[in-house]
Order: C-alpha cells, then structure tokens, then sequence
C-alpha cells in the first residue's frame, strides 16, 4: 500500500498537470478548489489530494464504467434498431392504403437515423480508447481523453435510451388529406364527354404512368385537360399533389422548375440563387416518395423530366405524368407509344355546339336560317375552336342575307371572315412554324392546292414535291421517295396531315388546317393571286386574274372547264393544276408564256384529245401527267423538254406511238401503264436508249416485247408496274419476272401463268420481295395461284372473273414450304369477285395481322374463310363484304368463337374507297 501510495502519488503530480492544463480556464479553478479546500492558504496531504481526485474522476464513472456503457450502448442500438425498422414496417403497409406518415414519426426516424451515424464512430475507436486504460480500468494513460470519451459514451447511451422509449407509437400514420388542387375555370363542353372517359381511365390505368393527349390545334385539348385536372379536386386520399404547368413554345427548363417549385411552396429566399441541378435535387427530394400528377399543356418537344427533378412515374409509385401536344412524334418521345388522339367532333356534336354558341333565340327569331346554319356548321369541319369563334360571331345575326353572306365568305376565302385571322388562324400557324426547315414547309403549303376534303394520294404528292425541287437533289428516284415519306410522316405526326385512303395510301387536309395555308402562302392575304386555288368550286371557264404575273401556283382541278382559250402572260407561273375537267382545248397561246412553269398536271380529261404545238416553249417542265386523257400522239415540239424527268401517259387508251422518246434525255420516270402503246421490240429498243430511267410501267403483249426486257438487266430492273395481257396461247413463267427486282405492282390480263416449283431453292428468297399489289383478271387456265407465297410483301390482292381458279393456295405444292413461309402477313385488301369455282383461299387459319377487308362477291362455293378466333386483331378497322348476302347464313366456322368474333363485322361495310378502287381497276 505504502509503495502504491508513494507510486501513485509520484504519478499524480505529473498527471494532475497535464490533466488540469487539458481544461477550459473555468474546469481548472473548480478541479483545484476540489483538491485544494476552500482557498489558496490550505494544504492537504498527498493522500487527501490523491482521494480528491479520485473521487472526481470516478464521480460518473465516464473512466471506470467504460467498458460496461460500450456494451451496453451496442445492445440498447442493436434495440433501438429493431424498433425502428418494426416503424418502418408498418409505416409501408399504411402508405400502401394511401395514408400518410405522422410528421412526428417522421421527426423520430431522422433522429433514429443521426444517432447510429454517431453511434457507429463511437464503436469504431473503442478498441483504441479501451487500450488506454490502467490500474484495473480505474485509470488512464490519458486521462482527459479518456474522460472526453467516456462522457460520449454515458450521454450517447442516455438518448438511446431515451429514443427507444419514444419509439413505441401508439399510430405512425394519418389519412392522407385531398390534395390542394385549385379549380381550373371551365365552361360546359359539348361532344367531349365519351373522349374525357376515356382519357380520364387510361391515365387512373395502373399500368400507364405518362399519358399523352394529342392532336391538331384548336381541337379541344386544353379544355378536355382542364377537366381531368379538376377530377383530381373531387379525389379523396388519391394525390399528395397535383401540379399544372403550362409549357408552350422554347420554354427553358429553369422556367418549368420555378412553376413546379411555387406548387411545392420552395421558392422562399436562395430558390433564385441555385443551379439547375441544385433545384433539380430539391425537388426530387420533395416529391420522391409522395404520389404525384404532374400535367404538362401545350408540349412542343420532350420535357427531360430527370433534368427537372421530377421522379419517373411507375407502377410502383403511383405516380402520373400527363400531357397535351400537337404532335405525336413528342408523344413516343416523351414514353407514350400509343397515345390518346383527340379528334374533332362528330357532325352531330359539332352542330350542338355551334347552335349553343350561336343561341336558339336565333334561330327562333328567323327559323329559315337554320338550314343555312348547318352549311356554316360542316364548314367548320368538327373544329371546337372553328365553331365557338364562328358561332359567337353569328350569334347576332337574324337575317337570311347575313348567313348567306358568311357562307359566300368561307367559300370563297375563309381568312376574311370575321375574327378569322385574328383568332383562328394565328393559333393553328404556330403547329406550321414548328416545321423543322423550309422545304417542310413548302411541302406542307402545297397540300392546299387540292379541293377541301380531298384525298391526296402519298406517292403522287412526294412526285410533285420532287420536281418541284422541295425534296433536294438525289441521284436515285428511290431516295427521293423515301424522303418524302419521311416529309410525310413529320406532317402527319405534327397533326397538320391525316392519313387517308383504302391501305394508308393517301393524306388529308383538315379544311380549316387548309385555310391557314393559303393565308401563309398568300403572304398572310396579302399577296392573294401568289396562290391561286379554285378547286372543286363549279368553274366553267378559267377564272378572272388581276395580275397573271404575280401567280406562282394555281390549281383548278375538279372543275368542269372545257376550253382554255384564251393567252395570259403568267412568266413566274410554277404549278399547274387542271386535272378532272371536261377539257377539250388548250391553247397554245395560253401556256407558251410560261417559261418557269414545272409541273403541269392535265389527267383526268378524258375529251383531251391534243397538245398544242407550243408545249415545246415550257423549258422549265419536270412534271408532265396526261393519264386517263383521250391523248392520241405527242406533238413533234414535245422532244424539246430536255428537262422533263416526269411523264405519265398511263390509261392513255388511244395513244398511237411514243416515238422520239429516247430525246427526252432527262426522263427518270415514265408510266405508260394500260396505255394503247404496248411495250414492243421497238419501243423497248428506244426505251434503252434513256441512261437516267429508273422507273418505267408498261403493258406486255407479245413473248418478243417480253424477252427484250428480260433480256436487259437494267431496263427490267427499272420495271415497277407490269400489264401482261393476252398470254394464253403462249404460257409466260412468273419465275422469268424475276430480274424485275423493283416490281411493285403486276396486273396479269387473259393470260396463262405456268406454274412454280416449290421445290427450288428461292423458296427461302421470295423472288418477289417489292411486289405489293397484284390483279388477275379473266385468267382461266389457272387452277390456283400458289405462286403468291413468294410475295410476302402483298398488300392488295384482287382475283376477277377468273373461271377455273379453285383456291389461292394448294396444301399439296406448300408441302415442303411448311413453317418456312406462312402467307398474306401483310396483306390489308382481298377482292375476289367472280370466281365460280373458288372453295378455298388457304387450307388452315392464318392470323392476317394486317387485314383489313375483303370483299367476296359472286364465288358461290366458298364455304369457309380462313380465320380463327385470334385471326385479324385489329378488328375495330375491319370488316367484309359478301355478295349476295344470303351466302353469309351458309358459311362454315373454325368454331363458335370464330363464328361470333366474325359475323358482325359483315354489316359493317363502309370502305367507299376500296369499292372506288375496285371499280377502277375494273
């Protein structure tokens, strides 16, 4: 004990010093008035001192209770722990039913959270501060770090504790709250109610997250989002929050991240101050974890809504993210691959509502107008914003003069009726100006040029568009056409086209879309006579023109002209449309003038019957159609348009000779199609003489005309339309069209085709992988026409008045082709008319994906079709035709499912377009 207290007493002098120094000012004087007494005159013993200091450092036990806090902290953590995750627990379970966390549990979690951060840098350094005790743990080598660290340990413990204690929540969760979603003023709508459901439950679908609601402008789309946004205020414990924001054009994403913010109350001071990122991060910190809508109107491009900050919206979050475009190129880009169209309306919600805004006391003051109201009405073509404009501006009109006034109006210029240019035009032009370069936008404006509602097919558009230069210079015609498609296909998507047509082979023009592009062209109408269009308006004669200088392009198709007689100075003249007229004269007088005129289109003129001399005056000339005319011979002068790259002489059925052709050096295209001139030794001969041709349709008659084509690669290669007629005392092959690599469409006319052995190799190569329409007509030495397996490509298939065809493909000759080619996967149109002898188009069921129609008439022993229950899926754009109609009862069904997903479908027959086409061809 004396050797202790010697030892310890030598120890303490010096430890006492440097643990006193280790103190603030304030620690020492207290630790010295402990060892010391009362005052500085006191003196104790060397054993009193050691006791006091003693007693000091084992007060709280911070040195000699360390090891037992340290585990005991572990344990109480280890608790601690598993209390909080028994919160969390249950916590997702209530969160999933739509309630909401306490903001008390929430306070408790964070501090649960901090304190094991704490924690864990404890334990970590323990081994290190247990190291530095002595003298059975009473003690330290370091005395004041080891007191620093043990007192850490004791109030670490403490709270443990005291957090466990406070974790026992008697309920972690509330009923969520109906989201504050502020009211969207809105008048009553009219014909929008079937389209708000349906968009309405695509978006509460739990498998859609972002939805897009599309369509031209002024159609209503707006309105319909106003009314799903206040369908959110009627939600109860639906959304955490619902958050408008309007996007319109060139917004910058800062802009959209303060809109956002001000809904999330995180604009206070500093919001200004941050980065994009930075603001990016608050805002995902706030909505990640609350279930969310966030709906964007008037989007012209993608919204990048990790940029934003804005959590992806997935099933499991629940989230939603809708929006409104003009286009839906935005929709796919933005993550909605088949979005909502909204349409215009239908005639008779159209008309409700233009009677709504026009006020029955209207009409009861002056009941005659109410017919000339409904004509006022279809010249608004369904357009929501067309009628409410239209409507208000009539509302005050009461006499027969004023309405019959409006309809001469929007006849003959819609840009000058009333609030027209002002509040119509202007909101359609902006879908116009975000047309991505100028050619774009020419080919857009030169859609306006045919009637209002008029079907304008793709392939002669993008013809047009290519000689008239808007498409630029390529070498081969095909990648010319490819970019028209292309042109195509961004007009379509922007909503300012419609696809049309039997098979999507056409476009359409909303009238009042139309509208907007002839006061564009015209130089917002101030350059009228720039664009000169007076189609389809019962002209007799060619129109009065102020100013034939100043006319650019003018179109007067579809008009009952008969004779332009006559001259007119029109040298800046480009386009020139006189197509479907009666037409019997042109005079030479009025087109020697046009020295820049390029296409001139005069088809459709079955009385024109001579060009005058003076065609060969129009330098300038690329596009030249005289199909379906009464043509006879060219002009001798016609061999002067060196820059003609054009010619349609197809249905030309009096057309004596072509002769002299091969000076047209410029020629690419040539469509002589079911013309009287037939593709003979001689002509075939000249026709190679033309080193830029690419693409030629021509009539075959004779096995000679037939072997000079095939005998030249090149001129076969250039084939895309074929006629072969009158084959039935000398049998032709398919297999020797072959060569013809670019065969789009083959008419076989009284003709033998031999048959093909499926046994060859090709049968893995469909020799004919271009071919995508094909007629057969008056064929009757052909049992069947299993050749059509190695067309995988056909769309459009017509069988005519062909008396011993009994099935389209033979079972036997597939025998070996089974599971390798499995027929018709893209054929849209089948027209089998007059078949007497037809029991089978394919032996088993096929699933025809992209079916559309057929149209079976006079084949009185054709039992079944192929189909199955699963057969044609879209089944909402289908339907079938069978005449006569009491055939239907006797047909045989794959099964009672088949029988019931089919039969309805065969009164629901309305494809005027494929009954044209089908009449043409006839």
């Amino acid at each position: 004990v004396v050797v202790f207290r010697i030892g310890a007493n030598c120890y303490l002098q010096y430890a006492n010093l440097k643990f006193l120094f280790s103190f603030s000012f304030t620690e020492q004087v207290s630790l010295l008035l402990i060892t010391m007494g009362n005052g500085p005159s006191c003196q104790l013993s060397c054993d009193e001192t050691v006791n006091r200091i003693f007693r000091c450092l084992r007060g709280k036990g911070y040195i000699r209770n360390l090891k037992d806090n340290l585990k005991d902290l572990e344990r109480e953590m280890e608790d601690l722990k598993a209390t909080q995750q028994e919160v969390k627990n249950k916590i997702a379970r209530e969160e999933a039913e739509h309630r909401q966390r306490l903001e008390s549990v929430k306070v408790w979690l964070t501090r649960v959270e901090n304190i094991d951060t704490r924690v864990n840098d404890l334990v970590i350094t323990s081994p290190i501060q247990l190291a530095k005790l002595c003298l059975c743990d009473l003690c330290s080598k370091n005395v004041c770090l080891s007191y620093k660290y043990g007192k850490r340990v004791f109030l670490l413990l403490e709270e443990v504790k005291v957090l466990k204690s406070e974790g026992n929540f008697d309920e972690v969760t509330e009923l969520t709250p109906i989201s504050e979603v502020e009211e969207r003023h809105t008048q009553p709508t009219i014909g929008q109610e079937n389209m708000l459901e349906t968009a309405w439950n695509r978006l509460m679908n739990d498998e859609v997250g972002i939805m897009g609601l599309h369509g031209m402008g002024g159609v209503g789309k707006t309105t319909l989002f106003d009314k799903i946004h206040n369908r959110f205020a009627e939600m109860v414990g639906g959304f955490d929050v619902v958050i408008w924001v309007v996007v319109s054009q060139g917004v910058e994403i800062s802009k959209l991240q303060e809109d956002i913010a001000k809904k999330l109350h995180l604009c206070g001071e500093g919001w200004m101050d941050k980065n994009v990122s930075d603001k990016a991060a608050e805002i995902h910190r706030v909505l990640n974890g609350k279930r969310f809508v966030l709906m964007l109107d008037d989007l012209w491009e993608k919204v990048d809504l990790k940029t934003i900050g804005v959590p992806f919206p997935t099933r499991e979050n629940g989230c939603k993210v809708a929006f409104t475009t003009r286009s839906r190129e935005v929709c796919g880009r933005m993550g909605d691959h088949e979005p909502t169209e909204v349409k215009c309306l239908e005639w008779n919600e159209a008309w409700k509502l233009f009677k709504n805004k026009v006020g029955e006391s209207t009409f009861r003051r002056n009941p005659d107008i109410v017919e000339l109201a409904e004509k006022v009405a279809v010249k608004c073509h369904g357009l929501p914003l067309a009628l409410n404009v239209i409507g208000e501006t009539m509302a005050s009109k009461t006499m027969v003069q004023e309405w019959e006034d409006a309809i001469d109006d929007l006849t003959r210029s819609a840009a000058e009726f009333p609030h027209m240019e002002n509040k119509i035009l202007p909101i359609l032009k902006y879908s116009y100006d975000r047309l991505v370069d100028e050619h774009t936008k020419l080919c857009f404006l030169y859609c306006a040029l045919f009637p209002e509602d008029h079907e304008i097919e793709k392939r002669r558009l993008i013809e047009y568009w290519i000689c008239e230069g808007f498409i630029g210079e390529h070498q081969h015609v095909k990648t010319a056409v490819n970019k028209g498609y292309v042109i195509l296909g961004t007009l379509i998507r922007a909503n300012l086209l419609t696809e049309a047509g039997g098979p999507n082979t056409a476009v359409k023009m909303h009238d009042v879309v139309r509208e907007m592009a002839l006061w564009i062209a015209s130089n917002f109408g101030k350059q009228k006579e720039t664009f000169v269009v007076q189609a389809r308006v019962g002209l007799l004669k060619i129109p009065k023109v102020k100013d034939w200088g100043a006319v650019r392009r003018m179109s007067l198709m579809k008009n009952s002209i008969e004779e332009i007689t006559r001259g007119s100075k029109c040298c800046e003249l480009r386009t020139l449309f006189l197509q479907n007229n009666n037409l019997k004269n042109l005079s030479g007088e009025f087109i020697q003038s046009m020295q820049k005129l390029v296409v001139l289109d005069l088809s459709h003129n079955w009385t024109f019957n001579k060009l005058p001399e003076q065609i060969s005056k129009l330098a300038s000339l690329q596009y030249l159609d005289l199909s379906y005319t009464s043509i006879k011979q060219l002009p001798v002068g016609f061999q002067e348009l060196k820059k003609l790259t054009h010619l349609d002489l197809s249905f030309t059925e009096k057309l004596r000779s072509v002769d002299g052709i091969s000076k047209l050096t410029s020629l690419r295209i040539l469509k002589l199609l079911m013309s009287k001139v037939h593709g003979d030794v001689s002509l075939l001969k000249e026709l190679q003489l033309l080193e830029h041709l690419q693409l030629l349709s021509i009539t075959i008659s004779t096995q000679s005309g037939l072997e000079q084509i095939l005998g030249d690669q090149m001129l076969a290669a250039c084939i895309n339309g074929l006629h072969i007629r009158d084959f039935e005392q000398h049998p032709f092959s398919i297999l020797s069209l072959m060569s013809m690599e670019n065969l789009r469409e083959l008419w076989v006319h009284k003709s033998h085709v031999t048959e093909i052995d499926t046994n060859l190799k090709y049968r893995e190569n469909p020799c004919f992988a271009n071919l995508s329409a094909v007629m057969l007509t008056r064929c009757n030495s052909n049992k069947d026409l299993t050749w059509l397996l190695f067309a995988p490509n056909l769309v459009t298939l017509a069988i005519l008045l062909s008396e011993e065809v009994e099935e389209i493909i033979n079972k036997e000759k597939t025998t070996n082709l089974t599971g390798i080619i499995i027929p018709f996967q893209k054929l849209k149109f089948c027209v089998l008319d007059n078949l007497p002898k037809l029991e089978s188009i394919y032996w088993s069921p096929l699933s025809f994906p992209c079916l559309r129609s057929v149209y079976a008439t006079n084949c009185p022993k054709l039992r079944k079709l192929p189909f199955n229950a699963t057969s044609a899926p879209r089944l909402s754009e289908f339907s079938i035709r069978m005449c006569p109609p009491e055939q239907i009862t006797d047909l045989e069904w794959e099964d009672e499912d088949t029988k019931n997903r089919f039969l309805p479908l065969f009164y629901k027959w309305q494809n005027t377009t494929l009954c044209r086409w089908f009449s043409v061809t006839v």
